[in-house]
């Protein structure tokens, strides 16, 4: 069970640390096409490249059909869109206030679960809502005399990159569950890769970049956004258990603000620590019920 824990909390981390990268290949001059391009084209190449070389170490492979592996490609759109839109974000607001931003999927998943299965949400997932709510504010200095002057196209980018991301994991246990991990986020990798470069087309193979100083950041943004993210999720949640793994996942927050803090020298206030320690706790309470009662049903029970 360590091993799933730190694999999770390993993952999360490394999500948390791409909206620096990105910031710093922004500084270079590089655009959202290419960030966003060489994240997806280095990542296609990783993945498939495990995948051929389980292949060859005869590594056995769940059959699938077709029509599952359409549809994980398919799904892998989704993946796509949160990076445009994340990026994009990233590029008008700073670091630290678009992972807040990135992080609103958490309501936005309890939201689009109760108008697609018309189901109610709990009064435990409201007063996480509520309280995901306050904290967001609090972090972003809403509260505060001196309020930063923010782009709003880079609010709205942000909350479209959560929307996005609840779509995906929405949809995300729809097909390929019997694929090995590798395989599975390879596929959604190519829906993404299919949808970014008919976005952007991949000029950056062609106009030199790549060897201007372009690669490191595309290889950074693979391996760290589409290829240890997706598989120590993979190995890691199953060992961990659901919910234990959703209060580790949020771990890309304060990493994310910490980042920020530390190496792009941006303005990290006492309220906004304050802002993200109460979506921790929020996330944190919420799930530590449901693993709770998972735990130790026989003691509700009989209480």
């Amino acid at each position: 069970m360590f091993r799933g824990i730190l694999l999770v909390f390993l993952g999360a981390c490394s999500f948390g640390i791409l909206s620096t990268f990105v910031k710093l290949a922004y500084k270079e001059g590089y655009t959202l096409g290419d960030v966003t391009g060489t994240q997806v084209f280095f990542g296609f190449i990783i993945l498939w490249g495990i995948v051929l070389l389980r292949r060859l170490l005869r590594h056995p492979t769940p059959d699938t059909t077709v029509k599952d592996k359409l549809k994980l490609i398919a799904m892998g759109t989704s993946t796509g869109l949160v990076s445009i839109f994340y990026y994009k974000c990233v590029q008008t607001v700073p670091a630290s206030i678009a992972i807040l931003l990135l992080m609103q999927f958490t309501w936005m998943s309890l939201l689009l679960e109760a108008v697609l299965k018309s189901k109610l949400p709990k009064l435990s997932q409201v007063v996480m809502v509520l309280l995901v709510l306050l904290g967001t504010a609090l972090a972003g200095r809403l509260f505060s005399d001196t309020t930063p002057d923010f782009d709003w196209s880079g609010i709205g980018y942000g909350l479209m990159a959560a929307a996005c991301y609840s779509v995906f994991l929405m949809i995300n246990g729809a097909a390929g569950n019997n694929l090995h991990p590798t395989t599975k986020s390879a596929l959604l990798l190519t829906g993404a890769t299919i949808l970014v470069f008919s976005i952007f087309p991949p000029v950056f193979l062609t106009n030199g970049a790549l060897g201007d100083g372009l690669m490191k950041w595309g290889l950074l943004l693979a391996v760290f956004g589409t290829v240890i993210p997706p598989l120590f999720f993979a190995y890691g949640i199953p060992r961990a258990g659901l919910g234990l793994s959703a209060i580790l996942s949020s771990a890309e927050l304060p990493v994310a603000v910490l980042m920020s803090y530390l190496v792009l020298r941006e303005d990290v206030w006492l309220e906004q620590w304050l802002g993200v320690a109460l979506i921790l706790t929020a996330i944190a309470w919420s799930n530590l019920g449901t693993l709770y009662r998972k735990r130790y049903p026989k003691k509700l029970a009989t209480a």
